[in-house]
């Protein structure tokens, strides 16, 4: 490509095109890429449903009880907070 229209052409699409050349010219590279990207799908898929249940369906029905039981957690509090009378 010729340096006048390399200038004309945006910045992202010069950054899209120098990593499609570049992707499009590997050889092992692809199978590597093809191994990380089935790594990052069992560790951010299938390890999250194995490893971390929703806990909060399980202890609270609505999204305001949900609120209340981490608030309660995170500080130690047991007692609700009123919020009309928190300054008496």
């Amino acid at each position: 490509m010729s340096e006048n229209q390399d200038i004309n052409r945006g910045f992202w699409s010069r950054v899209f095109h120098l990593y499609y050349d570049g992707f499009r010219s590997m050889t092992v590279g692809k199978t590597l890429w093809f191994i990380i990207g089935i790594k990052l799908f069992i560790f951010f898929f299938v390890l999250k449903f194995l490893f971390f249940p929703d806990f909060l369906s399980t202890k609270c029905d609505t999204n305001q009880e949900k609120a209340e039981y981490v608030r309660q957690q995170l500080t130690g509090n047991q007692e609700p907070v009123d919020a009309d009378h928190a300054d008496d």
